[in-house]
């Protein structure tokens, strides 16, 4: 019972977005495309168990503006049958990513401290070595 009381005080939050799973970058281009996935409203990337998450904000079509309600309850799709209260989104408690990107410019910092600090360091011992020698 306290599972259905739990949807009846819900706004449908788990029907608002969805999520899929994107290849885990691993070169400069490849956080290029996240950080343009990110100029896009709506869109969100984050970080879960070292997996990486597309996560766009997107009511679904059949969820009801007046009751928050789903339109097609007995014919919902298989994944929203799959769907636990354990993971439901109205359940107190914080996601814990690792990584969260809501925006370009803040994937544009990452870039630049994961990429171009490394290339500052590698300079940095160069120049070290050649004052050495």
């Amino acid at each position: 019972m306290a599972r259905k009381s739990q949807c009846e005080r819900c706004a449908g939050l788990c029907c608002g977005y969805f999520a899929l799973p994107i290849e885990t970058p691993e070169t400069r281009e490849d956080y290029e495309d996240i950080r343009w996935y990110l100029c896009h409203e709506k869109i969100a990337v984050f970080v879960e168990d070292g997996d990486w998450y597309l996560s766009v904000k997107n009511a679904c079509r059949h969820l009801s503006q007046e009751s928050y309600r789903c339109s097609i309850y007995e014919r919902r799709p298989k994944i929203c049958r799959k769907y636990k209260h354990s993971d439901c989104d109205f359940v107190p408690g914080a996601y814990d990513y690792e990584l969260h990107f809501t925006s370009d410019k803040e994937m544009d910092e990452y870039i630049k401290v994961k990429f171009d600090n490394n290339v500052t360091e590698k300079r940095t011992i160069k120049n070290i070595k050649r004052r050495r020698a």
